[in-house]
């Protein structure tokens, strides 16, 4: 994980625990009235139960009781917040991983506990860099329905040695919300049985194993579909074609299925995702074409399909039926034809990827006169006539313009000065003036698109950790955070 990464990793679970030290510790004593938090005890049975699941991770030699005599009082442990139930306290959060100096990290045996299931009010459990690769451990196939009542956010992140198949039995914790397994080593197929996760709202598996078909059941259950904001499954190795059920997760914000090995047509039934906002296959094996559908799914900002099979026509599409759009990587699809008109009316466009595919025809001025336009690639296409883009268009857009590789295309060098000609493509010859001729092309290729583009281009560097919507979680967490810190 790159640096910018990881300080944005452990700051959003700096605010975690924040929030739950703000408004966790606090909320539900005010609701019970039985007794005030400074006076309130702790069942021994209950401290016993942290001290010895803590133990487990942190190693042996870890001293709770005599470090942390009151760990829902005055000698808080870091990682951990409380809620009262009935004028006691009781653990809710558990956060271990090296975020902070002083916060809980596992030792190179870390293992779980039985007693970490006897904590039947925790509400987070998290573990950010604590199975390193010399220490291959599974999650535990049983016990979690021991919190099925009260476990609301499940995460395993940057794990290389969490091993094995995700448990099937992680399909009963009914009160689930959040199950986030981010950058482990865990393989085999997706449970079925996750599909039972009625409450939950973000599904993040990226960076795994992972192999087999994406489950039918996630798209079936009603609950869930009005539920499901976030489906990141990408970079992991799940074949097959998509279920038509995934139509049916109305509620669904962003799908992110990149870097699989998925094939075959997308499904018409995914033409159910009108909430969509983000929608990323790229590097798949689809084909089929470029669908129908997407036009009808008018909540589109971001649509990234490149380096697919999909082959086709752009002009299929309505595009001025997608006026959100910000985002659109179509390159290395196998398209033919031309450069639909239409795309002119996409007036939110930043970034357009056209590049490596087999487009045909003039290029359409008005694509310059996009007024957001910040990225437009051309190359390596078969297209033809005089680029009438203006200098001004080449001096602002500089390496994040390319058609060369288009042989038949050229540029008028009495509008265009020689500084700032388009690279790699040659002056037309009916205009062409003394001394003037093919620029040599610049030695560069078009940056990915990826989350860290995309929020680039807001002036906010990102990682894709579940992929793109970690930064949604930090944003929302800071809100909430800062709400608390002043009420």
């Amino acid at each position: 994980m790159r640096p910018e990464c990881r300080k944005l990793l452990a700051f959003s679970l700096l605010l975690l625990a924040l929030h739950s030290r703000l408004h966790g510790c606090s909320a539900q004593g005010e609701a019970d009235g039985s007794a005030s938090s400074s006076s309130a005890p702790m069942e021994e049975k209950e401290k016993r139960a942290l001290y010895a699941a803590i133990e487990g991770f942190v190693g042996k030699g870890w001293n709770g009781s005599g470090l942390y005599p009151d760990p829902c009082g005055w000698s808080p442990i870091q990682g951990v917040s409380c809620d009262l139930f009935n004028g006691l306290w009781y653990p809710t959060v558990m956060s271990i991983g090296p975020v902070l100096d002083n916060s809980l990290q596992c030792s190179a045996d870390a293992k779980f506990t039985t007693q970490l299931f006897d904590l039947k009010h925790l509400k987070t459990l998290s573990f950010y860099s604590c199975f390193p690769p010399t220490n291959p451990t599974p999650i535990p196939a049983a016990s979690w329905d021991k919190l099925a009542g009260s476990l609301e956010t499940l995460e395993f992140r940057t794990n290389p040695g969490l091993t094995g198949a995700i448990p099937a039995s992680l399909g009963r914790l009914s009160s689930l919300q959040s199950l986030v397994l981010v950058e482990n080593n865990l393989t085999g197929a997706v449970p079925a049985e996750l599909g039972a996760l009625v409450r939950l709202r973000r599904l993040v598996l990226s960076g795994n194993g992972l192999s087999g078909q994406i489950p039918a059941s996630l798209g079936n259950d009603r609950r869930l579909a009005e539920q499901l904001l976030i489906m990141d499954m990408s970079n992991n190795s799940l074949t097959g074609s998509l279920p038509s059920s995934l139509g049916g997760l109305k509620g669904l914000l962003k799908m992110d299925l990149s870097n699989n090995l998925l094939q075959g047509s997308l499904p018409a039934d995914l033409a159910g995702l009108r909430s969509l906002t983000l929608l990323d296959l790229r590097n798949n094996s689809f084909t089929g074409g470029l669908p129908p559908f997407l036009q009808g799914m008018a909540s589109l900002q971001d649509l990234l399909l490149s380096n697919n099979p999909l082959g086709g026509s752009m002009a299929q599409l309505g595009w001025e039926k997608l006026p959100k759009l910000a985002t659109l990587d179509l390159s290395n699809l196998g398209l033919v034809g031309a450069i639909p008109e239409s795309m002119a009316a996409l007036t939110r466009l930043r970034f357009l990827a056209l590049d490596h595919n087999r487009l045909t025809g003039n290029v359409p001025p008005k694509l310059a006169e996009l007024p957001n336009i910040g990225a437009l690639y051309l190359n390596g296409n078969k297209l033809t006539g005089t680029l009438q883009f203006s200098s001004a268009f080449y001096q602002r857009m500089g390496r994040r313009f390319a058609s060369w590789d288009n042989p038949g295309l050229c540029y008028n060098n009495v509008a265009v000065d020689a500084a700032h000609a388009p690279p790699g493509v040659t002056v037309c010859k009916d205009v062409q003036v003394a001394g003037a001729g093919v620029r040599d092309k610049v030695d560069g290729r078009k940056p990915e698109v990826s989350s860290s583009f995309l929020a680039t281009s807001f002036g906010i560097s990102a990682c894709k950790v579940n992929g793109f919507w970690f930064l949604v979680l930090v944003q929302g967490m800071v809100a909430t955070s800062l709400l608390f810190i002043f009420l």
